[in-house]
């Protein structure tokens, strides 16, 4: 079996100019100020000294115009909220710790006040957000709630008499918990409470609290202490006492309360209006899983130079050999590294999507956008802890040592997963989001509903037999190269598998009108396959789509190649599903691993070209095993 033949040698700038798509201009700057400070990563310092250089760091991003790209240019930001997230991505190659307090002050915080606010919290505030004359929280997850933020318990009760909102934690479940920026710089949160006006609860909103100043009082401060990773980050712990604030520190775009208690909001029902408000906040989560693949690109970029250095055992001839030769090392390295392209190229499309998005734009795009949102930010940040951990093993002892950065990029990362939305979470929500077309199954559970959906189940089952038949019957026929290296047949294959993944969820659930827990409890193995299936199918046709804009034949030869690796490796890694549902022989699964490894033959030589073509700044690469 043999794949197509590559160039002995490709430009790294042709792929860095794909890679870098629509924001190149910007990506070209951050770079450059990242090259000209220091923002790589201390390893020798203690918490409080951290805390004080990343502050530092951060005074002196703000003295550029990337802090306030997200911002409004009446209120001087530059409009750009695409340029604004992939700033943010690219702070991913440095200190974590950086990247995480910048986006606290002015994705979370800051977008609070943009994007739960009005004119008058934009005016008050966001300049001087943007400027760091006001360092701020965000106040979202309590102690006994996380992701669940629809049950938090924190109360934030009007007062008519004095015109006047009183914040309250009622118990330890809802004291807020791991707030950025609380234990040391922070002077205002954005707190989610519960909004209680005339004895009645109307949801959670967000108010701007004071927790620093002379005249604050009732606001207890916790320092959340050392942590596994990003300890430059002053993680906090907020407790509020009847802590009184003005009525107009609600932000008051979706729901406001009139001087007598009164509550209204564009959004009649409290769920719609609750989910709409937290729809607009999924700048953080893009973010956070663009800065996990900048993370995990730099681990990969340190590893491969590592495994073009290192050498171990020799050939009969006597010479050692360097172990990036080896398959099995090629195997750890170069599928991970596939993955890696596949997922920046998700990730530049959700970030267009984000960008282009208006809020007059159907409710269902802006669905789809936040689903898209959480399923990437679950499979990106999956991904850099897997592959992190798998790029330390692979420098041996050495990227055990935390001079050689992969240790710190481990622990760093190791947060990624639980929050910005716990993954698991978060494929859930993907999933909910790609059941809305069976909902009326759902909704008219009658036994002729009952009957109607088990017969259309059963006929879309024949049918997807006789097609899973038919590609085995071409697997089978046709030469196996022809069928491997064919694109349409990795497309057809991942969108197989969702359909079916999709429609046996869909099945299993629609007996949950009778033990709605029960069964969606029964069926959770399924829901969370569900959601995974789906992004792989997105990311893959996001790689396909990013080849077609290559315009250097050698370079889109090369990606085209990479994309066949992280194609196959993705099927090689569920083919007990292919299997147990018809879609590969036995054979031919065994052809697809095949194919992983001469693959990984065929990319070993360009294998230093797809790590530089990160083109990330030599200094947060300038690890002492990479010395000579």
């Amino acid at each position: 079996m043999d794949t197509p033949g590559l160039p002995a040698k490709i430009d790294p700038d042709a792929l860095t100019t794909v890679l870098d798509g629509r924001w190149a201009g910007l990506r070209r700057a951050v770079r450059a100020q990242m090259a000209a400070e220091d923002f790589k990563d201390p390893v020798d310092l203690d918490v409080e000294a951290h805390r004080a250089q990343v502050l530092e760091w951060l005074r002196l991003l703000a003295r550029t115009d990337r802090p306030g790209l997200g911002f409004d240019p009446a209120h001087g930001g530059g409009g750009d909220v695409g340029g604004s997230v992939m700033s943010f991505e690219m702070l991913g190659f440095g200190d974590l710790s950086l990247m995480v307090k910048a986006g606290v002050q002015w994705g979370l915080f800051g977008g609070a006040v943009q994007l739960l606010g009005t004119e008058r919290h934009h005016e008050r505030y966001l300049r001087e957000i943007k400027d760091l004359d006001l360092l701020g929280c965000f106040a979202m997850t309590e102690h006994g709630h996380g992701s669940d933020v629809q049950h938090l318990r924190t109360t934030a009760t009007y007062d008519p008499a004095t015109r006047e909102f009183v914040v309250h934690t009622p118990d330890r479940g809802a004291t807020k918990e791991y707030i950025g920026n609380a234990a040391r710089d922070g002077e205002l949160a954005v707190v989610f409470a519960q909004l209680i006006t005339g004895g009645e609860s109307r949801g959670v909103h967000a108010f701007l609290v004071p927790i620093r100043g002379e005249n604050v009082s009732g606001v207890e401060i916790e320092d959340c202490g050392r942590k596994a990773g990003l300890n430059g980050v002053d993680n906090g712990r907020l407790t509020f006492t009847q802590v009184r604030v003005p009525r107009e520190a609600l932000l008051n775009r979706f729901g406001d309360v009139a001087e007598d208690g009164t509550y209204t909001s564009p959004i009649e029902s409290d769920g719609r209006r609750f989910f709409t408000m937290l729809g607009t906040l999924i700048r953080g989560r893009v973010s956070v899983a663009g800065s996990a693949g900048s993370a995990t690109k730099r681990a990969l970029a340190l590893a491969v130079r590592y495994g073009e250095r290192r050498r171990q055992f020799a050939r009969p001839d006597g010479d050692e050999v360097v172990i990036l030769d080896y398959r099995a090392h090629q195997r750890k390295l170069l599928p991970a590294l596939a993955t890696s392209y596949a997922l920046h190229f998700a990730q530049e499309a959700l970030v267009a999507t984000l960008n282009d998005i208006a809020e007059d734009d159907p409710e269902e795009e802006q669905r789809e956008l936040e689903s898209r949102a959480a399923g990437i930010k679950a499979v990106s940040t999956w991904h850099a802890t897997a592959t992190i951990q798998t790029a330390r093993e692979a420098c041996g002892g050495s990227g055990y040592l935390s001079e050689n950065l992969l240790a710190g990029l481990k622990a760093d990362t190791d947060v990624f997963t639980t929050f910005e939305g716990d993954n698991t979470v978060l494929l859930q929500l993907v999933a909910k989001g790609l059941l809305t077309s069976y909902k009326d199954h759902f909704e008219d559970l009658s036994p002729l509903a009952t009957a109607r959906f088990v017969a259309e189940q059963f006929v879309e089952a024949v049918i997807e037999r006789t097609s899973a038949r038919k590609v085995v019957e071409r697997l089978t026929d046709a030469d196996d190269s022809d069928v491997l290296y064919s694109r349409e047949w990795h497309l057809k294959l991942f969108e197989d598998r969702e359909e079916h993944v999709l429609g046996g969820v869909a099945q299993r659930l629609r007996k949950a009108a009778s033990d709605p827990f029960g069964v969606f409890n029964d069926a959770q193995d399924h829901v969370l396959r569900a959601g995974r299936v789906h992004v792989d199918r997105v990311v893959l046709e996001a790689f396909i789509n990013a080849i077609e804009r290559c315009a250097d034949a050698d370079a889109r030869e090369l990606l085209e190649r990479v994309c066949d690796l992280y194609a196959l490796a993705n099927i090689e890694a569920d083919r007990g599903w292919f299997l147990e549902h018809g879609r590969l022989t036995s054979g031919r699964s065994k052809a697809v691993t095949a194919a992983v490894n001469a693959l990984c033959a065929d990319l070993r030589p360009h294998a230093r070209t797809l790590v530089d073509a990160f083109a990330i700044p030599e200094q947060y690469l300038a690890a002492p095993m990479l010395q000579d």
